[in-house]
């Protein structure tokens, strides 16, 4: 294999067609899932103002049918069949629903272009806001970067297991060293830079050109052109069914781990979702001039049920991956969220989930966050190489 050749394996897609009624009942069996950050969680937002993170790629349980109802009824029947909408919790953050089988995000993201007009009816507020956390006393803090962590280790000990140092080491070679899947390929994000969005938007999209695998292919590109083997397959594991993704994914990972032995990383890209009442939050911040989604990464931690053996190094790989984001880019990254949720990460040591901003981030803002993540990780690789 060539030095720094990508590969892209595109599985075929499964077609659909159905009727109205059929869509709406796709949309209605879409597992959803309301995420508050409250409770024992310490909050990564304003005192008294907690921001519902929901990390898009939970396995989540049929609930809250009723709200997703009413929410897409207005979309595929008249006026006269809809019914009062339920009152939003406080910071509560659902995840979008499936995506219809001839569903896309509109035209080409228009970036900083004007915004059309929403209907009053259909218009709501995007609050932008900065998650690096700095302001925020309970995270831990690690070189350049911070964690949140929701484990029931204390944080003395999460920095003890950080000072062994990340053990994890990278051939000088071209062949494939980091795979990169989409469990959630068809999220998708806001088309407009704008204060207000359309409540009618699923974000979702089955145009690659617009979603996920957007992002994953800026990153894959950044890591060739700096001499890494990649892999980026474009499999889109949430269409035409959302539930099931993870273990689809999990198949796709294992072969290719099974085909390609020296694929140290596997990075699982998704986008979050955060909501306030009516509104959506866009993490956001500023670097050379642009406007960026802010990225958080997901490190798993194995309660003694999971059996995720590396999750240790697994730490050390997210923190390591943060420091070098911070470090050429301050304010790029929200706080490393160190939790009990195993997405994959129990497949192979360098198993991360990374959340490139919100539904409420432009698609432009996330392929450049994902074009910083994918040099920093090209750095770090290229400084941890196996010495001869």
């Amino acid at each position: 294999m060539g030095e720094g050749m990508a590969l892209n394996r595109h599985k075929s897609n499964r077609t659909a067609k159905s009727t109205v009624l059929g869509v709406l009942s796709l949309l209605l069996a879409a597992p959803i899932l309301l995420f508050a950050a409250g409770g024992g969680l310490r909050s990564l937002g304003h005192a008294g103002e907690r921001a519902a993170v929901l990390s898009a790629a939970l396995q989540m349980p049929d609930s809250s049918m009723e709200l997703l109802e009413q929410r897409f009824r207005d979309q595929f029947f008249g006026e006269a069949e809809k019914t009062p909408a339920a009152e939003p919790k406080k910071d509560s953050t659902a995840a979008a629903p499936a995506p219809s089988p001839d569903e896309t995000q509109g035209a080409e993201n228009s970036g900083t272009a004007a915004a059309p007009k929403i209907p009053d009816k259909y218009a709501a507020p995007i609050i932008s806001e900065d998650f690096s956390g700095r302001d925020n006393s309970n995270l831990l803090e690690y070189k350049s970067g911070l964690i949140k962590n929701e484990t029931t280790f204390e944080d003395e000990e999460v920095l003890a297991l950080l000072e062994h140092g990340m053990k994890l080491r990278f051939a000088d070679t071209g062949d494939p060293q980091v795979l990169i899947v989409h469990t959630h390929a068809t999220e998708a994000f806001e088309q407009y830079d704008a204060p207000q969005y359309d409540t009618r938007n699923t974000w979702r999209s089955t145009d690659n050109n617009r979603n996920m695998v957007a992002l994953g292919a800026a990153m894959a590109q950044v890591l060739e052109e700096n001499g890494i083997g990649v892999i980026h397959d474009t499999t889109q594991h949430d269409y035409p069914s959302y539930n099931g993704s993870y273990d689809r994914s999990a198949k796709t990972i294992k072969s290719y781990l099974e085909e390609y032995p020296t694929i140290r990383v596997v990075l699982d890209l998704h986008r979050d979702a955060m909501q306030r009442d009516d509104a959506i939050v866009k993490p956001v911040t500023e670097i050379g001039g642009k406007k960026v989604s802010q990225v958080m990464i997901i490190a798993a931690c194995d309660d003694g049920t999971m059996n995720i053996p590396e999750w240790r190094e697994n730490l050390r790989f997210a923190v390591t991956l943060q420091d070098y984001m911070e470090t050429v880019s301050p304010g790029l990254t929200r706080p490393v969220y160190f939790c009990y949720r195993k997405y994959n990460m129990d497949l192979t040591t360098g198993s991360l989930l990374i959340e490139f901003g919100t539904n409420a981030n432009t698609l432009e803002e996330g392929i450049c966050s994902a074009q910083l993540c994918g040099q920093a990780l090209a750095d770090l690789i290229n400084d941890y190489k196996d010495e001869e």
